[in-house]
């Protein structure tokens, strides 16, 4: 009696708005620290877009391992646009309110597609592995059809395991509570404003890290063992190293696209003694610095993108 005494009608235990801190104890360094954050958006969304030009555009690279590419770079564009706008604002506007659904919508997003971005990495790592596995097969395996499931099945994927977070999240009291210490919306930074137990929420959140992330890898790393088998089994040491240098790119992506993952997850649940800054920018990074090198990785091994970005350029001046 109470607690509903205490929450206006309507608000059916729901504030209105949240406010995001941004970085809690370096709100006077906030425009500061906003300008690197900033250029490497810039940066994110002229790589992201460059190769989502270079590949529309060229007909000679509408190819699976090209087409997987594409996907990955649109996967890259939304995810470090669904918190940059918003981040910037707080940091150059002070704009820190956000209503309640927009915060939902923006968890939402954050984590339907990095949750995404990871199926595309495996999809990239099969794709890797019947190119060199079953070259005559390489073709009729992968075909536009097929590519074209692959793609529904990673962003399908992604939904249907998130879409539960929002319903966990709505059926929590929130008595007033509205101030989250970050520059985003995430799962967990909105439970732990609940004043009821958000067991469920942790339990669901260890248990989607745990088999959808985590099963990624496991399936990437077995993937690439099995490659390492086949070329191992090469002939020639020039048939090898070709063999490798087509991998090469793709797993440069996966350790810029785990490794700071991981790291904040485990900081973020065992470093208690890490400082709630370091939190927040380790969060903000690993959404950021794929998008940002993804592009400059594949512009720099993979022969065919370097080749068109250097064309491209040159037609332009």
């Amino acid at each position: 009696m109470m607690l509903s005494a205490a929450i206006p009608n309507g608000t059916a235990f729901h504030p209105p708005t949240f406010v995001l801190l941004g970085i809690p104890g370096m709100q006077d360094q906030h425009v500061w620290i906003a300008i690197p954050f900033c250029s490497m958006y810039i940066l994110a969304l002229v790589g992201n877009g460059t190769i989502l030009y270079i590949i529309i555009t060229d007909r000679a690279l509408h190819e699976p391992m090209y087409l997987f590419l594409c996907l990955l770079s649109i996967t890259d564009l939304v995810l470090c646009s669904t918190t940059l706008p918003k981040m910037l604002a707080i940091f150059w506007l002070r704009s820190h309110v956000i209503s309640y659904h927009g915060c939902l919508t923006q968890m939402f997003f954050v984590h339907a597609v990095f949750a995404t971005e990871s199926a595309v990495l495996l999809a990239m790592a099969f794709d890797r592995y019947v190119a060199i596995c079953r070259p005559l097969h390489y073709t009729s395996i992968l075909n536009a059809v097929v590519i074209g499931k692959i793609g529904l099945a990673c962003v399908t994927r992604g939904l249907l395991f998130v879409f539960p977070f929002v319903i966990l999240i709505e059926r929590l009291p929130f008595c007033g509570h509205h101030i989250i210490p970050h520059t985003y919306c995430e799962h967990m930074g909105i439970a732990k404003l609940a004043c009821a137990s958000i067991k469920p929420n942790t339990i669901y959140g260890l248990t989607v890290a745990l088999s959808v992330t985590g099963m990624d890898v496991v399936l990437i790393a077995t993937s690439y063992i099995l490659i390492l088998q086949a070329v191992l089994r090469l002939p020639s040491k020039d048939a090898q190293f070709r063999a490798f240098s087509t991998c090469g790119a793709h797993i440069c992506v996966i350790l810029v696209f785990y490794i700071p993952a991981f790291f904040s997850f485990f900081t973020h649940r065992f470093g208690h003694h890490v400082p709630p800054q370091v939190h927040i920018i380790l969060a903000n990074l690993y959404l950021l610095v794929p998008p940002v090198l993804n592009p400059l990785v594949y512009g720099i091994n993979t022969k065919q993108i370097r080749l068109r970005i250097l064309d491209f350029f040159v037609k332009r001046r």
